[in-house]
């Protein structure tokens, strides 16, 4: 079976065999066609974002967190940045120091200059100095648990256009929700989450919804769609905001009352808004 109808038009297939995606002699497994999908599915997303910023100030900052083995940021580069010619950048951020040390020889080997790869956390990144004051989108697709708060913290702290998130695993509501369980018990709402594996479900759903209303309450507009495409994996939902200095304070306080309805007031400071 060809492969060439599945490869986007201007795809180096070069990159494409150092990701792994092709083997030597041009193939492609069934696995690495579903990754190849996906990662196009999200650049079908992230392109117009990407055009808008072009278009309204030339050179474009796009920081990935969590970027293991940075497919979506070649993918992105190979596509839309090789061809700039300007300063923008692409930022992948990985705890993984191998993963750093990988990515950056790859890129010196495709010859693209505006990538670089910071060996950080999310939550490091926020204050390192490797990092400008400002960019332009924040994407953190599958960051783990706190990690995809930590990468909504650092997009609100370098006053980011558009933020583009997959989250992944989110246990730390549900721990809240099940230590609290006792005290919320008067409330009947409390049966939602009773048992313990409404306890995570929910907990995920309440995470998201917090997420959402954080970043509203920080003027942006919020889009909440599914990743077609991902079935194999429960955690397809995408949240895509854009700064739009809407106003801030009904999402706020709408916030604040969700957390207390639902007993988790201690989680204030993870969802924190403007004073």
């Amino acid at each position: 079976m060809s492969n060439t109808h599945e490869i986007r038009p201007g795809q180096s297939i070069e990159l494409l065999k150092e990701l792994h995606i092709l083997t030597r002699d041009g193939k492609m497994n069934q696995d690495s066609r579903r990754k190849l999908k996906q990662v196009y599915h999200l650049y079908q997303f992230i392109e117009p974002l990407l055009q808008a910023v072009k278009r309204d100030h030339g050179d474009v900052t796009l920081v990935d967190h969590g970027a293991g083995k940075s497919y979506l940021g070649f993918i992105l580069y190979d596509l839309f940045f090789k061809s700039l010619q300007d300063h923008s950048h692409i930022y992948g951020i990985e705890t993984r120091e191998e993963l750093v040390r990988s990515s950056t020889a790859l890129a010196q080997r495709l010859g693209f200059p505006g990538m670089s790869f910071l060996n950080l956390s999310v939550a490091e990144s926020i204050t390192s100095d490797q990092l400008p004051p400002t960019v332009d989108i924040v994407t953190a697709l599958h960051a783990c648990n706190t990690a995809t708060d930590d990468a909504i913290r650092f997009a609100l702290t370098k006053r980011a256009r558009y933020i583009v998130v997959v989250p992944c695993c989110q246990a730390e509501v549900a721990a809240v929700l099940r230590k609290n369980k006792a005290r919320a018990l008067a409330n009947p709402l409390t049966e939602i989450w009773r048992h313990p594996l409404h306890t995570r479900e929910f907990g995920s759903q309440v995470t998201n919804v917090l997420r959402c209303l954080q970043l509203e309450a920080h003027g942006y507009q919020v889009t909440v769609t599914e990743l077609v495409g991902w079935e194999h994996s429960m955690k397809n939902e995408l949240i895509v905001a854009e700064y739009k200095n809407l106003p801030r304070r009904r999402p706020a306080e709408r916030l604040a009352h969700v957390l207390e309805t639902l007993g988790l007031e201690e989680m204030r400071e993870r969802f924190f808004t403007p004073a």
